[in-house]
């Protein structure tokens, strides 16, 4: 049986460090090239292909702003099956992003989706910009300014002192447009039908929590954030608005690490396709 390999792209692959190639079974887009070359020498002994119609692999993807964490696997997945001939590939994402935010998706195809679970465990770190002093109904920029607040008080230090009570383990409730789940339906669907929706705190963990930087001029801040499952960094902006006593929202937010994947070594999706086409150099 093949086993798991995790992918990386060429250039991401060479930099590993002898302990870092060691800790998992790598491959680089040439194991990938030569199966797609001949996916029948992979077949299994009774002539059929591997479970989940490819050879199993975990891979990572930076996601595009505005793109759907669905439309990602989906452009993965069309990619795969013409790359194989029309075979159908078994796909899925381990943690999705909003469609504002950009940054490391993971996928697993074929028979490393029940690997899903596994990965979705792993730490997750994003970088965020928060704006303060104002509020909208999805803690982002998904809708407008709901409520403005005075934030002639804050200043950096006040800052520090709020994000001390967001290490480590926290309380968080998700926020309503979110795909959580209220009798059945998701949660974003009754938001935005106008429902109201109340969802329960869960617990989760906030390992790093950095100021990176705060413009006073702008009420803009930029934090580092390396977190736990389940960490809605858009609830996490809206409870450190809260403790500020000024709002706060979203601007941007990019996922830059899940588990070993970084950005670094993440494939470019719109690339992909050509990337299967080159010969290894």
């Amino acid at each position: 049986m093949f086993p798991t390999h995790y992918l990386l792209p060429d250039a991401a692959l060479q930099a590993l460090t002898p302990a870092e190639r060691q800790a998992l079974p790598w491959a680089g887009l040439s194991e990938l090239r030569a199966y797609i070359a001949q996916p029948a020498a992979f077949n299994t002994p009774d002539g059929n292909p591997p479970s989940g119609g490819i050879v199993p692999l975990i891979m990572a993807f930076d996601k595009p702003l505005h793109q759907t964490s669905f439309q990602l696997v989906a452009q993965v997945r069309r990619t795969l099956t013409r790359a194989l001939g029309g075979q159908k590939v078994k796909i899925g994402h381990a943690g999705t992003l909003d469609p504002l935010a950009t940054g490391v998706m993971v996928i697993c195809v074929g028979r490393a989706t029940k690997l899903i679970e596994q990965m979705q465990a792993g730490e997750k770190e994003y970088t965020a910009t928060l704006q303060l002093g104002a509020t909208t109904p999805s803690y982002d920029l998904e809708h407008p300014v709901d409520q403005t607040y005075p934030t002639a008080h804050i200043t950096r230090e006040a800052i520090e002192q709020a994000l001390e009570q967001f290490r480590g383990p926290i309380m968080q409730v998700p926020p309503a447009f979110s795909a959580c789940k209220v009798n059945g339906k998701r949660a974003y669907d009754m938001a935005r039908q106008g429902q109201q929706v109340e969802l329960q705190a869960k617990p989760l963990h906030i390992h790093e929590l950095e100021l990176v930087s705060f413009d006073a001029s702008t009420m803009q801040l930029t934090l580092r954030i390396v977190c736990s499952k389940g960490t809605y960094i858009r609830a996490l902006a809206r409870d450190i608005g809260q403790a500020l006593g000024s709002g706060a929202h979203l601007t941007a937010l990019r996922r830059t690490r899940v588990g070993y994947f970084t950005a670094a070594r993440c494939f470019d999706p719109n690339q992909l396709p050509d990337d299967l086409k080159q010969e290894k150099k």
